[in-house]
C-alpha cells in the first residue's frame, strides 16, 4: 500500500528570505518606473559638444592630410626608382651583350677565351674576385665587367630601397584609413548630437552661424593690410577670393578648403610651394611669436599641437578655414578656441 507523506513546509527563515527578495524586486521595479528621464541636453550644451567634436576631428584632418601627403610622396619615389631599375635592366643587359660580342669573336678566330667562359657561366662577382682572371682580359673586357659588377650592385641597392617603401607605403595607407574612420566617427557623432535638438533648435542654431558667417566674410577694421608684401600679399590676395568656400576635411580648393589646404593654396597661387599639413607649415620660415609683430599674410598657428592655421589678415583678425559647418571667413583671433602659439613668415 502507497504511503502518502505530506509536503514539507519551507523553513520560516526561507519564506522571509523570499518575501524580502520579492518586496526589494517591486521596490526597485518601482523606482525605475517613476525615475524621471535623463535630461536633454539643451541646444547651448549640444553646442558646446559638437563643437568640442569638431575640434577633435580637425586633429585628426592633419593627421589624415599627413598621411595622405606621406603617401604621395612614398608613390613618386617608388614610381621613380621603379623607372630608375628598370633602365638600368637595360644598360645592364646592354653591357652582358657586348660581352657575349666579344666571347663570339673569340670563338670565331679560333676558341673561346677561358675567362670569358667562366664569366658566361657565373656570377661576374665571383668571377672579378680572382685576379689570375683579370690577367686573362683584354683591358676593354676588365672595363665592361667591372661596369656590369658596378651597374648590379647598384640595381640591387634600388631594388632594396623599393621593396622598403612599398612597405612603408602600405604602412601609411593603413594609417591613412585609420585617421579617415577617425574623422568620419567624429563627425558622425555630432551629426547625431545635432539630429537630438528640435527643429526650432537647429534652427535657431543655423540662424546664428550664418550670422556669424556674414559679420566673419566682411573684412571690418582689419587695419593695415599693405604691411603685407610680395609674395605673402599675393597669398593674401587669393584667399581673399575664396570667402564663403566651404570647410571640407582634406580639401585643398579651389571650391572647398580644410584649414592647411586654405593655406597651402593660397601661397600657390602666389608661386610658393608650402607643405600640406599645419604642423609642417610651422617649420618654415620665420617665427613670430608676438601678435604686434604679425603682417597681413603670415601663417598664424593655434593650438599646442598646431592643427589648426589661417593667415593673418591684420588688426587682430586672421582669414581662415574654420572647420566642418563654416565657411572661408575672417575671425578674431580671440574667438578660435585655442591659444596662438606663433606667426610664420614665409
Amino acid at each position: 500500500m502507497a504511503s502518502h507523506r505530506r509536503a514539507k513546509q519551507p523553513g520560516r527563515a526561507r519564506v522571509t528570505v523570499l518575501t524580502s527578495a520579492a518586496a526589494a524586486a517591486v521596490a526597485l521595479s518601482s523606482q525605475a518606473a517613476n525615475a524621471a528621464p535623463a535630461e536633454k541636453p539643451s541646444k547651448d550644451e549640444v553646442k558646446s559638444r559638437v563643437d568640442k567634436l569638431y575640434e577633435q576631428a580637425e586633429q585628426a584632418t592633419e593627421k589624415f592630410n599627413g598621411a595622405k601627403e606621406k603617401q604621395e610622396k612614398l608613390q613618386k619615389q617608388i614610381s621613380a626608382l621603379q623607372d630608375s631599375v628598370a633602365r638600368g635592366q637595360d644598360d645592364l643587359n646592354e653591357l652582358r651583350d657586348g660581352i657575349g660580342s666579344m666571347a663570339t669573336a673569340q670563338y670565331r678566330s679560333g676558341g673561346l677565351d677561358p675567362s670569358l667562359q667562366l664569366f658566361l657561366s657565373s656570377d661576374p662577382d665571383s668571377y672579378l674576385d680572382k685576379a689570375s682572371t683579370l690577367d686573362q682580359l683584354s683591358s676593354q673586357q676588365v672595363e665592361t665587367l667591372k661596369k656590369i659588377q658596378a651597374k648590379q650592385r647598384e640595381l640591387a641597392q634600388q631594388r632594396a630601397e623599393a621593396t622598403g617603401k612599398l612597405k612603408d607605403l602600405a604602412a601609411t595607407r593603413t594609417e591613412l584609413g585609420k585617421k579617415k574612420k577617425e574623422v568620419q566617427a567624429k563627425l558622425a557623432e555630432a551629426q547625431k548630437l545635432l539630429n537630438s535638438l528640435t527643429a526650432a533648435e537647429k534652427a535657431a542654431l543655423t540662424a546664428e552661424q550664418e550670422r556669424a558667417s556674414r559679420s566673419s566674410s566682411t573684412r571690418v577694421d582689419l587695419g593695415n593690410d599693405t604691411s603685407a608684401t610680395g609674395r605673402a600679399a599675393a597669398a593674401f590676395a587669393a584667399a581673399k577670393t575664396r570667402l564663403g568656400s566651404p570647410y571640407v576635411y582634406g580639401a585643398t580648393g579651389p571650391s572647398s578648403f580644410d584649414c592647411s589646404g586654405l593655406t597651402s593654396w593660397a601661397y600657390a597661387q602666389a608661386g610658393v610651394s608650402i607643405p600640406r599639413t599645419s604642423e609642417s607649415q610651422s617649420t618654415i620660415g620665420t617665427k613670430i611669436y608676438s601678435t604686434s609683430g604679425l603682417q597681413v599674410g603670415d601663417l598664424v598657428f593655434f593650438f599646442n599641437d598646431l592643427h589648426h592655421v589661417g593667415l593673418y589678415a591684420g588688426n587682430g583678425q586672421i582669414l581662415h578655414a574654420p572647420r566642418t559647418g563654416t565657411v572661408v571667413r575672417y575671425e578674431s583671433m580671440s574667438t578660435i578656441g585655442g591659444p596662438f602659439m606663433f606667426g610664420v613668415r614665409v
